[in-house]
């Protein structure tokens, strides 16, 4: 009688070494992570820094990996917003209070306390660079420092069809 044998199945190949790096920060909590850096206003460098690769690796990760390139594009939305309105406040002026708090002891229950003293409304006058740069940004169109203005202007010269002879005989005299 003849014995079947089985063929051999291919073994499944396993991964030697460490986790590549990259796989690490594409799951949810770094990837929080790295949203949080760059909220907070980290650069490419420094986010670079923090993760322990250079700065060529991340661009190539945000190139190859849409979910850490949005990560980090979330995150920097949000502070460019910020900024913006910032920015917006100060070309605009605004108004806050400004309140003074002291610590009051009293001597009856031995415990003190934080109270309001002063309460005063201050207004802050708009910042005209912040509204130079706004406007130069906003509307460049209008508001650029050089524009471009098609001239065709025609030269004639005054000698035109005079001898060079006869111009050196008036000269003279």
């Amino acid at each position: 009688m003849a014995t079947k044998t089985k063929k051999a199945e291919p073994k499944k190949k396993r991964r030697v070494g460490r986790t590549p790096k990259y796989e690490q920060w594409l799951e949810p909590d770094n990837l929080i992570k790295l949203e949080g850096w760059a909220r907070n206003g980290l650069t490419d460098e420094q986010i670079a820094n923090n993760i322990g690769i250079n700065r060529t690796t991340l661009y190539a990760w945000k190139a190859k990996y849409t979910d850490f390139s949005n990560a980090l594009k979330r995150g920097k939305e949000v502070i460019d917003i910020m900024v913006e309105n910032a920015l917006l406040k100060s070309a605009m002026g605004y108004r806050y209070d400004e309140v003074v708090k002291e610590r009051i002891y009293s001597p009856d229950t031995g415990e003190s306390e934080i109270v309001e003293v002063k309460r005063t409304t201050k207004d802050v006058a708009p910042n005209s660079t912040s509204l130079i740069f706004w406007l130069k940004n906003r509307r460049p169109a209008d508001w650029r420092d050089t524009k471009n203005i098609d001239a065709a202007v025609e030269v004639k010269n005054p000698f035109d069809g005079i001898d060079t002879a006869d111009i050196k005989k008036t000269h003279r005299r």
